[in-house]
């Protein structure tokens, strides 16, 4: 009877330090994931800002430049609008859904990536 007893506290202490283990495992994966999310957004999105204030820039430029070749400062600011809500039309038409499977496989990959 007691070799029972010793059996199932033994096995009990075996089962709490799996689920020990198991915690501490889980809870490492975890902070394994959340720093590798972390350290590769950071570095994008500071190159994204610095590429959106270049883009910026440049399209003021632009428009300023096509503006004073057309004799009206506006019409330059209007002709890049135009452009730009074109290439939006044609994107939602063809590419939305191409875009949209590109981000969501990233996005596994990220997640699952060991």
């Amino acid at each position: 009877m007691e070799d029972n007893t010793k059996m199932i506290e033994s096995l009990l202490g075996k089962i709490t330090d799996y689920g020990k283990t198991s915690y501490e495992l889980t809870k490492l994966r975890v902070i394994d994931k959340t720093t590798d999310g972390l350290s590769s957004f950071l570095p994008n999105t500071v190159i994204a800002a610095i590429l959106c204030s270049f883009l910026l820039f440049a399209n003021l430029g632009l428009a300023l430049w096509l503006g004073k070749i057309l004799g009206e400062l506006f019409y330059g600011f209007f002709i890049v609008a135009a452009f730009y809500a074109l290439i939006a039309f044609v994107m939602h038409l063809f590419m939305r859904k191409w875009l949209k499977r590109i981000l969501y496989d990233y996005m596994i990959k990220q997640v699952l990536k060991k």
